[in-house]
């Protein structure tokens, strides 16, 4: 009678509170899943989820692949290095020497006196190359057979008038440039006659300069400025 009044009060109690038996129940039924999980149910050290996870899917990596390496194009070392302007125009002066047509320094400067032997020189072998300084200038000084004899020293004068009137080579280093650059057809005389006069003032007034007709410094500069290179 006593364990049927235990139940009575049981069923009373569960029919006045329906819902925390409920609640009682249900709490229960999850402690106890709790620890038949923690118990039996997990695999590997504890605490462990209640339910096992899914093996992670490990991702391969794409594995670069190496670049192709272009070979680079391997230059062919230069056998001759050209040779700087000074020194071809030493080797046409050595050469221009050699053949009675110059008789300076070979110092490599294109002066008025390398100019007018250089002309002197196509003048006399008719050779077909341009008067200024290249390789095809120098290959047909080396390749002519033509020489001159060497020039006789002139005599010492002193006579101021002939000396004024004899063929001066800056006066024709100047008339050749005149006429190359289409200041008239000029004779390269060496005397400054009225055609190299009339030249030289067209010139001035080209070049707004004062138009005296004279051989002035500063037309010596602008005409050497003009040509490239040097009147003196």
């Amino acid at each position: 009678m006593q364990d049927l009044g235990r139940g009575g009060k049981i069923a009373v109690a569960i029919s006045r509170h329906p819902r925390e038996f409920v609640g009682i129940v249900m709490a229960s039924a999850a402690v106890m899943a709790i620890f038949t999980n923690a118990l039996f149910l997990q695999t590997g050290p504890h605490p462990a989820p209640i339910f096992a996870p899914r093996p992670l899917v490990k991702q391969e990596m794409p594995v670069p692949l190496p670049r192709p390496v272009v070979a680079q194009p391997v230059m062919a070392p230069e056998t001759t290095m050209p040779a700087s302007r000074p020194q071809l125009i030493a080797n046409i002066q050595r050469e221009l020497s050699r053949k009675g047509f110059y008789d300076g320094a070979a110092d490599g400067i294109w002066g008025a006196r390398t100019d007018s032997a250089i002309r002197d020189f196509i003048q006399a072998t008719g050779a077909k190359v341009n008067a200024e300084a290249s390789d095809a200038l120098l290959r047909a000084i080396v390749n002519s057979n033509t020489k001159i004899a060497a020039r006789p020293a002139a005599p010492v004068r002193n006579d101021p008038i002939a000396e004024l009137i004899a063929p001066s080579k800056r006066v024709q280093a100047i008339q050749r440039a005149l006429t190359d650059f289409g200041y008239g057809q000029i004779k390269p005389s060496g005397q400054f006659d009225a055609e190299t006069r009339t030249a030289i003032e067209k010139f001035e007034r080209d070049h707004r300069l004062p138009v005296t007709g004279e051989i002035s410094d500063q037309f010596v500069r602008d005409l050497a400025a003009m040509t490239g290179r040097p009147l003196e």
